[in-house]
């Protein structure tokens, strides 16, 4: 992710956030980044969020008075309890300035449940606790920020090209959505 904003942008900054042994090894040796702008990888938990806004990488790599894009694309239907999500996600958006942007993204059952819950069960089946969600729910997840057009909606149907607005609701399983900090 880090290679294509720094294209658009040479001067971004970048902290990925993981504890996964293994994409701590490939992190480390992946994590190039332009010289005008850096990177930088957090081995901690997502539903940590006090150990990630006081980790040394996070404070080395942003200016937290300038605004900041949090991206939860593809980690939330890992964690099963609303609620705590709701939590993390208040969290980590307090100490951002006005401007900064929440892009997130989830699994939904809305338009295939049949298939999706038969993949939510295989994955719970092998001790990964995914979960699908409602549009409401995902809603809920931005409460206080300022959806951005065209809102939560299917990720082929947010500013599709052409390949995308070519795909049926049917064909995709997440939803997704960015909003800003007023």
């Amino acid at each position: 992710m880090h290679e294509v904003v720094q294209q658009v942008a040479p001067e971004s900054r970048v902290v990925y956030v993981d504890n996964d042994p293994i994409v701590l090894v490939h992190a480390r040796a992946l994590l190039t980044s332009a010289p005008e702008g850096r990177t930088a990888y957090l081995d901690a938990d997502f539903t940590d969020p006090g150990a990630i806004l006081e980790s040394e990488q996070l404070r080395d790599t942003f200016d937290l008075r300038r605004p900041v894009a949090l991206s939860l694309i593809a980690i939330v239907h890992f964690i099963p309890d609303d609620g705590v999500v709701q939590t993390v996600i208040d969290q980590l958006m307090a100490p951002l300035p006005p401007g900064s942007m929440l892009a997130l993204t989830t699994t939904t059952a809305d338009f295939t449940p049949d298939e999706v819950n038969a993949g939510v069960a295989s994955y719970r089946a092998n001790g990964i606790p995914l979960t699908a969600r409602d549009r409401g729910t995902v809603e809920g997840f931005f409460k206080g920020l300022d959806l951005l057009d065209p809102g939560v909606v299917l990720a082929h149907r947010w500013h599709p090209d052409e390949e995308a607005a070519a795909l049926s609701d049917r064909q995709v399983y997440m939803y997704s959505g960015v909003a800003r900090k007023p």
